[in-house]
């Protein structure tokens, strides 16, 4: 048997990979690189394109155009059953007749492997199952039987493993703890896995990198944090988390660019600027809701110099726990929403109130003004 690990390695290369269904178009020409061994996330919301890409990858989908490559064997034209991918659905379709033991073995049974018992022992133990061997599927809990479709998965010595809204099933606590058994069996193995998500806190919870799509498009590619903190859309500043983004003209550019707003002066580093800063020229400044302080209209002096300001007055604010969820209206842009943790709540802060948003302009930046200034934003009817 020749080692799929040589030459480029196990990466998943898809190469100008499209698909069109009559008319319309799932996922536009797409060239995305899944370096061996990392967790990888496909975002987006239902309809982007992202659990067509999966099944291009795993064979359950033909593409239109292109070729996918594990390593460096092209298996483009390949059934799913000759790629060395096993796949992982929301529903955990286990055999409902045999029990964890014989579902996990299943796969070597299928393959003709006589000794199957240390295998099954050791994959059971990495999914913290090894005492549920004997009990049938209906016995355990959702996340329970969500690990065990993963070891019957894993147990195949997949090169990737594709995981499409795995958690999607399990309530939101249950959610959060297999988000961190995932990433763990996933540290463990070693194993590419490519995670198909629309929950956006899983995907940068779990993943080292993430494709954000978007109408069967990438928009932006990158470590979390880096997308987070760094967005190149409106769609990925609206999309991951909440972003604040004011409409904007440019003053001035140098190392730092002063645009005005509302009829005040706001700054932002130009390295952190993915659109033209000429002046005059429009821009949208993003800032997110937790990198804002805010102060009563009456402690305005004591803002340290060389902070962005904006005034402006409480509408609403919701108590979340961790922190309050204030939304102000100001001259710069209406419903601004900062997040303040619950240190020291100050009293005066309720509906009504004369406020100054503040913060450090490097926290700041900036995007091309010809976008949507709402795309990426939930609807009530989105989150359904």
């Amino acid at each position: 048997m020749t080692d799929t690990h040589s030459a480029t390695g196990g990466d998943v290369r898809l190469s100008g990979i499209s698909k069109t269904y009559g008319s319309f178009t799932a996922v536009h020409p797409l060239d995305l690189t899944v370096p061996q061994g990392s967790f990888f996330a496909l975002l987006g919301a239902s309809g982007c394109g992202k659990t067509t890409t999966l099944r291009m990858i795993a064979g359950l989908e033909e593409p239109t155009t292109g070729t996918v490559h594990l390593g460096d064997k092209d298996v483009t034209d390949l059934p799913p059953y000759k790629r060395p991918v096993n796949t992982v659905f929301q529903s955990y379709a286990l055999f409902p007749h045999l029990n964890i033991y014989e579902n996990v073995a299943f796969g070597l049974r299928r393959r003709g492997v006589k000794s199957v018992k240390k295998q099954v022992g050791d994959m059971l133990d990495l999914v913290q199952l090894g005492d549920k061997a004997g009990h049938k599927p209906h016995q355990l809990s959702g996340g329970q039987q969500q690990r065990v479709a993963v070891a019957r998965a894993l147990i195949n010595h997949p090169q990737v493993l594709l995981l499409d809204e795995p958690l999607g099933a399990l309530d939101l606590k249950l959610r959060r703890q297999m988000q961190l058994e995932l990433k763990r069996i996933q540290t463990e193995v070693g194993i590419t896995f490519v995670h198909v998500t629309h929950d956006q806190e899983e995907a940068m919870t779990m993943a080292d990198t993430v494709a954000v799509m978007n109408g069967g498009r990438v928009e932006q590619l990158g470590a979390p944090a880096d997308l987070y903190e760094n967005p190149r859309t409106t769609f990925v500043a609206n999309f991951l988390g909440t972003s604040n983004l004011i409409e904007a003209e440019v003053a001035e550019a140098s190392s730092d660019i002063t645009v005005t707003a509302g009829g005040g002066k706001l700054r932002l580093p130009a390295d952190r600027c993915s659109a033209d800063t000429r002046t005059g020229g429009k821009l949208l400044v993003g800032i997110r809701p937790e990198k804002i302080s805010l102060a009563h209209a009456d402690d305005a002096s004591g803002i340290p110099l060389g902070r962005n300001k904006v005034t402006g007055r409480i509408v609403d604010t919701s108590f979340n726990g961790v922190s309050t969820q204030y939304v102000v209206d100001s001259p710069a842009g209406t419903a601004l929403q900062v997040y303040e943790q619950n240190i020291e709540r100050d009293s005066r802060l309720t509906p009504g109130a004369e406020v100054v948003l503040h913060w450090n302009p490097a926290h700041t930046f900036g995007l091309d003004a010809a976008q949507d200034i709402d795309a990426g934003v939930e609807k009530v009817e989105d989150a359904a």
